[in-house]
């Protein structure tokens, strides 16, 4: 039994996707409806950079989507290897997304659309230099829930992203964050800043849930036939009205990572295909598990390497 993943936002380079555009038509297709659609030439972003404007998130969200799109209809339609024989789809903060549309409950420019939207709200729900994001290495997710009550009247941070054991990702004000800085140092737990320009997935994210919440509504969900992991509840999504609602939750709520693959686990899945750029969902598996088998997708090579 495999499950299909998806990356979210850190796994964009400039030139990503590069042999696909080159190699084949379909690619080519898909990347000029994203441009006509976003009224951006994003293809020529993802393509030529620079790299500051693809790092933006109004453009890094719809590009690794459109990556991630583009490599998986290669290889259903290009080479005929049926994917959606998975007993899961699921993918990491944006990379929902880029499940749900692969999985054929969104169309294509509908979800292409709602992700410009969407790192367009999330960008700006806070002014710049307000919030960022901290990950938390080789420590435990209840050793970081602990400091959090511990410290509760000094500073609010929240877990943004339970990625794996050992990783952990939080977010707030940069205020509060440089505190959480200090109590990590004491208790010789090893973190880094990420170069991020807001904090994601934590509650100054409201701003963007009031308007996602609106653009989700005029969404056309259809009926896929594939199950689908939430990043909220690391759990299967049912139906369609579920699906909003947790779409909309995600932007404030931790992305479950950690949980969704034991889960996935639990239920009989011994290989993980990630389909996009980098390799940082096969990283963040092979952590949590070592026993499984993960494959990344980013090249035609990889592709003829894909046995299910």
């Amino acid at each position: 039994m495999f499950s299909v993943i998806f990356p979210g936002q850190g796994s964009q380079t400039v030139g990503m996707g590069k042999e696909f555009y080159d190699n084949y038509d379909i690619v080519k297709n898909l990347f000029h409806q994203a441009d006509e659609a976003l009224d951006t030439p994003i293809s020529k972003i993802i393509l030529e950079g620079p790299k500051e404007e693809l790092d933006l998130t109004v453009n890094t969200q719809p590009a690794i989507f459109l990556i991630s799109y583009s490599i998986f209809q290669v290889i259903k339609k290009e080479f005929n290897i049926d994917l959606n024989k998975a007993t899961y789809f699921a993918g990491h903060s944006l990379g929902e997304y880029s499940a749900l549309a692969c999985a054929d409950y969104l169309d294509f420019r509908e979800t292409i659309q709602v992700l410009k939207k969407r790192g367009d709200a999330m960008q700006n729900s806070v002014p710049k230099g307000e919030g960022g994001m901290l990950a938390i290495l080789g420590t435990k997710i209840d050793n970081i829930e602990q400091i959090f009550k511990d410290n509760i009247k000094n500073f609010i941070v929240e877990i943004a992203n339970d990625n794996s054991e050992g990783q952990i990702v939080v977010s707030g004000s940069n205020k509060d964050l440089d505190k959480l800085i200090l109590v990590l140092k004491e208790n010789k737990i090893k973190n880094i800043k990420l170069p991020v320009s807001a904090p994601f997935h934590c509650s100054m994210m409201n701003k963007a849930t009031e308007i996602m919440n609106e653009e989700l509504k005029q969404l056309n969900f259809k009926k896929g036939n594939n199950k689908l992991i939430s990043n909220i509840t690391a759990n299967e999504i049912f139906n369609a009205e579920e699906l909003k609602d947790l779409l909309t939750k995600q932007i404030e709520n931790r992305v479950r990572w950690r949980e969704s693959v034991i889960y996935m686990i639990k239920k009989g899945v011994n290989k993980f295909i990630e389909i996009g750029p980098g390799k940082i969902l096969s990283g963040l598996v092979k952590r949590i598990n070592k026993e499984v088998i993960v494959n990344s997708i980013n090249s035609e090579e990889d592709i003829k390497n894909i046995k299910l």
